[in-house]
């Protein structure tokens, strides 16, 4: 017989992760110990949450489970909100945490995990697919089970499991478990009916969600979309899934959206097709109700939203985008015309030669103008993670997309610094891979410490920080909306470069475009950790306003 630690060690390389992320704490040292005896690497993280969301990138990137760990108490409650970010994914990430003794139950003890402390089997289970404390060594096979089944099947997502100490180090008997878990994929009834409602259709849109690269169905949506002639937009979640330069691309639609795409909008459509979205307020950001469409047809694993934000006449299609997509493009195609989109895309170039004159009279950088820069002069397969605010919305709009799946943005539960610690695991996965973090100096404020951790990881990556002294999205939002803004500026800035500089990373400042291109070439040859600073105008209006 072997420790329950041991069985998790075990069970944990079974499922193809090389990797842990953590901080350590003594309910849980028999775990990292058994790592290292096994070899398992443990990824010492400067932060639980950046430890979450580190696990969320490898399982994104590695496409398999991944796993954080903290200890009791605290470090339990800080993986709380990387859970959140990972149920956002459905990404499949175990969380363990530990616990005192269960002979400690109901005695004062320090970071208490039990129902007489800090309850984290109750916290978990509103971001979790499954959360449990295993109390007794017999039941880990059950237990595991259970969490790996709603981990790494149907919709998939995060688990947590709470172990005791004296539970990770008694012994019980070997088990095994399924190196690969069964997913038999039903497909929806009303694909017959959809491919009617398409046929019929005579100027339809189709709006591109997250659930297209939770899915994978990049391959799929560009075979509907080529049968079918329909112009594409894609949702501030959804950057990614399309190459925006694509002669049935309308670009973002929302919060960073395109003019050309409000263009089409504004002159009306009859069918819209949703693909994995659940049509959120960045999502249709300056929709108005007389540009509603008559139909929507909706691509969705879950009805939780289905018609609640459009109330127009919807069919749901339910089920995995990428298994419903196949089906469709074998049974059903349309001899419809291909729209000719340049008056919509001369619209766009419009404003966007409106945006260069203002440009002109600004003291520092234009993000926007960095965005598109440095689609030229990073390669085309780089993977970028965006974090939470302005720049990653000026992205969304002016970075354009090569190939599917090469750009990750969450605009449903947006945690701040999570994209920067989603690149490190994403690296750590595929270290060959060239993966970039576009953040912010607030995200930076907030988890920018785990730059020590790539470095301590010796991995060759890029954090582009856009430095404008501000939390840009909240102050923008407010001062245009409300006339002013407050607590929204820092007294004193951060200089992102020293403070990379000072974790052992190689840091750039950059005042001006020339020293961004210089940098960023120079950073892709050198195999370092790289903090590119960009100081970017301050009085610059990010795609945002839409929302209010």
């Amino acid at each position: 017989m072997a420790t329950v630690a041991a069985h998790i060690v075990e069970m944990i390389k079974e499922q193809g992760c090389q990797f842990a992320f953590g901080v350590p704490g003594k309910p849980i040292v028999p775990l990292i110990l058994e790592m290292e005896k096994q070899g398992i690497d443990f990824v010492l993280a400067r932060h639980e949450c950046g430890a979450g969301y580190m696990a969320t990138g490898y399982a994104m990137q590695n496409d398999s489970l991944s796993i954080a760990i903290g200890t009791s108490g605290p470090g339990g409650t800080n993986l709380i909100t990387a859970a959140a970010q990972a149920k956002a994914y459905h990404a499949p990430v175990l969380f363990i945490t530990g616990h005192p003794p269960l002979t400690d139950a109901g005695k004062p003890v320090g970071q208490d995990s039990s129902m007489f402390g800090t309850d984290l089997t109750e916290m978990f289970r509103p971001v979790t697919l499954f959360s449990a404390k295993v109390e007794d060594a017999s039941l880990l096979k059950n237990y595991v089970q259970h969490a790996l089944e709603k981990a790494l099947t149907g919709a998939k997502g995060p688990v947590h499991l709470s172990i005791p100490l004296n539970v990770l180090i008694d012994k019980t008997e070997s088990f095994t478990l399924p190196s690969e878990w069964s997913n038999d994929i039903p497909v929806s009834g009303n694909l017959e009916q959809a491919s009617q409602i398409l046929y019929a259709a005579q100027r339809p849109v189709l709006l591109l969600g997250k659930g297209v690269h939770i899915a994978k169905a990049y391959q799929q949506v560009l075979e509907f979309v080529e049968k079918w002639n329909i112009p594409v937009m894609t949702t501030p979640g959804g950057k990614g899934t399309f190459p925006t330069k694509h002669r049935l691309s309308l670009g973002a639609y929302g919060l960073g959206g395109t003019a050309a795409a409000s263009a089409y909008m504004e002159e009306g459509v009859d069918v819209m097709v949703v693909i994995g979205s659940k049509l959120s307020d960045m999502s249709i950001a300056g929709l108005r109700p007389d540009h509603y469409p008559k139909t929507i047809i909706h691509f969705d694993p879950f009805a939780d939203f289905v018609g609640k934000s459009i109330p127009v006449e919807t069919l749901f299609v339910q089920g995995d985008a990428k298994v419903n997509l196949h089906q469709l493009n074998i049974n059903y195609f349309s001899k419809r015309e291909a729209p000719d989109l340049q008056t919509y895309w001369q619209k766009e170039m419009l404003e966007r030669e409106s945006e260069q004159i203002k440009q002109a009279n600004y003291q520092k950088i234009s993000t926007a103008a960095v965005m598109k820069c440095l689609r030229e002069v990073l390669p085309e397969e780089t993977i970028v993670f965006g974090d939470d605010g302005s720049h990653t919305f000026h992205a969304i709009k002016h970075f354009d997309i090569v190939n599917p799946g090469t750009f990750f943005f969450d605009d449903v539960f947006g945690a701040m610094g999570h994209g920067l610690n989603f690149a490190i695991g994403a690296k750590i996965a595929e270290p060959e891979t060239p993966i970039v973090s576009f953040t912010g100096d607030g995200c930076m404020m907030m988890h920018g410490t785990e730059i020590s951790t790539a470095v301590n990881q010796q991995t060759h990556m890029i954090f582009f920080v856009f430095n404008n002294g501000m939390l840009d999205m909240v102050d923008k939002g407010m001062l245009y909306n409300l006339g002013r803004a407050v607590g929204t500026r820092y007294t004193t800035e951060m200089n992102a470069a020293k403070f990379a500089e000072s974790l052992g990373a190689t840091g750039y400042r950059c005042t001006t475009m020339e020293e961004v291109i210089d940098a960023t070439k120079t950073a892709l040859k050198h195999p370092q950790t790289a903090v590119i600073e960009i100081m970017v105008e301050k009085e610059e209006v990010p795609p945002t306003l839409k929302r209010g």
